[in-house]
Formats: structure tokens, sequence, C-alpha cells
């Protein structure tokens, strides 16, 4: 019994720690997208945020899907890194209307 709960406790433990420290996924909406370059221009300043895993950006929807750290970014430091680089953004919602 003791070296089922010992068991038991440790198993549940390792499979707790990633989930404290996960991954968050956000799409932001991006302003001024206008041109061809917008998009790699948008997708690399915010691969350059430190703890983004993935960054996928669609001109299509003018918008950008990140997945990164939550322990190491978050989305103010996602929304600064555009907006640094001439993209404001802010969190997109399903729904909204954008563009």
């Amino acid at each position: 019994m003791t070296k089922m709960l010992v068991f038991m406790t440790l198993t549940l433990g390792a499979l707790a720690s990633p989930a404290l420290a996960g991954e968050t996924t956000v799409t932001l909406a991006v302003r001024n997208w206008y041109c061809a370059a917008c998009p790699h221009v948008i997708k690399q300043s915010l691969a350059a945020v430190p703890g983004v895993i993935n960054v996928t950006v669609s001109d299509k929807t003018k918008t950008a899907v990140v997945t990164f750290d939550d322990t190491k970014a978050d989305v103010k430091a996602l929304t600064e890194a555009t907006a640094a680089a001439g993209y404001p953004s802010f969190p997109y919602t399903e729904g909204m209307l954008w563009p």
C-alpha cells in the first residue's frame, strides 16, 4: 500500500510539473499591415521575444497566432514587440469584426 501511494504521488508530481509552466497560445489582431513585407516583419518581431515557441501569421485575416512559454513571456511583451516594429496589436477574440 505504501509503495502504491509513493508511486502515485511521484507520478502525479511528474505530470503536474509541466502543467505549471505551460504553453499559452494567443491570437493577435495586427494593425498597419499593408504590404508584402509586413508578415515577415511581424513574425520576426514576435519570434524575437524570449519564450516564444511558434508564430504563424495570416495575411488574409491580419492576425498572428503565437504560442509561448507563459513563465517567460506574456501578451503585453508580445504586443509591445509588434508595436516597436510599427505594428500595434491586441488580443483577437473569435467573432470580433476584424480587419
